[in-house]
């Protein structure tokens, strides 16, 4: 006597580990190391704004041409550039895709809201906003892209010019509005770093009392450096301390 229940297709074994709730938290894990390596160099980069020029030429200009020169003449100008670009863009979205997952697997599984107020001394501020922060920055880095890197009116101020980067970065700092939407931008980041780095350890599995301190300083620290580094920044030139 045949069957004639429907035989489930198998899929390929990274598919089926995705779908699973352990398998989304380390793939949020393994793309938030991918992007904390990036705002590390990020910023490592992006400091040299308070370099003087090199022969005429602003530090961080130069920078931005190693940039767009990496391995050429190996590859053609760019090229690798928009690797890299391309791979943290795969990062960035399924970072996302796997963090909006969890969260409706988390309503499937908790359909029936609290009855009564939450408990909030076993989740931080950092952990509770970790959604609307993460939307901010989302918000951020699409301005940020249009402002200095694409030039995008009215994003970008009028002055914009392609390649000039400390010229634009000075213009646009100069505009009060622009220069308070990034610090508030920096500020929510420094939440999600500081939560993300934290639980990241959580998702791999090493989450022991042992290890427990050292995380909570290496989120700490992670958070505080990034954070009043690229507030620094936009403030430095704000107040003329930068680009006078």
């Amino acid at each position: 006597m045949t069957s004639t229940q429907p035989r489930t297709r198998k899929v390929p074994w990274p598919v089926e580990f995705y779908r699973s709730a352990v398998g989304k938290k380390w793939i949020m894990a393994i793309t938030g190391i991918a992007l904390l390596g990036y705002l590390v160099a990020h910023i490592i980069g992006n400091l040299k704004i308070f370099m003087g020029p090199e022969g005429g030429v602003p530090a961080i200009d130069t920078y931005g041409v190693a940039l767009r020169e990496l391995l050429y003449p190996i590859l053609p100008k760019t090229v690798t550039l928009w690797i890299l670009r391309l791979g943290l863009l795969g990062a960035v979205l399924l970072h996302i895709h796997a963090a909006y997952s969890l969260t409706l697997m988390n309503r499937r599984a908790r359909p029936v809201d609290y009855s009564g107020p939450r408990d909030y001394l076993a989740a931080n501020y950092a952990s509770r906003t970790m959604r609307w922060s993460g939307v901010i920055v989302i918000i951020f880095v699409l301005w940020h892209l249009a402002d200095l890197t694409w030039g995008v009116q009215p994003m970008a101020p009028e002055t914009w010019e392609h390649g000039e980067i400390f010229a634009n970065f000075v213009a646009t700092f100069q505009r009060p509005f622009v220069t308070l939407f990034y610090v508030v931008a920096q500020l929510c980041l420094g939440l999600h770093i500081y939560h993300g780095t934290w639980s990241m350890f959580q998702s791999l599995g090493i989450n022991h009392p042992t290890f427990n301190q050292w995380r909570r300083w290496l989120a700490i620290t992670l958070a505080v450096v990034l954070t009043l580094g690229n507030v620094a920044m936009p403030l430095a030139v704000f107040f003329g301390l930068v680009g006078a």
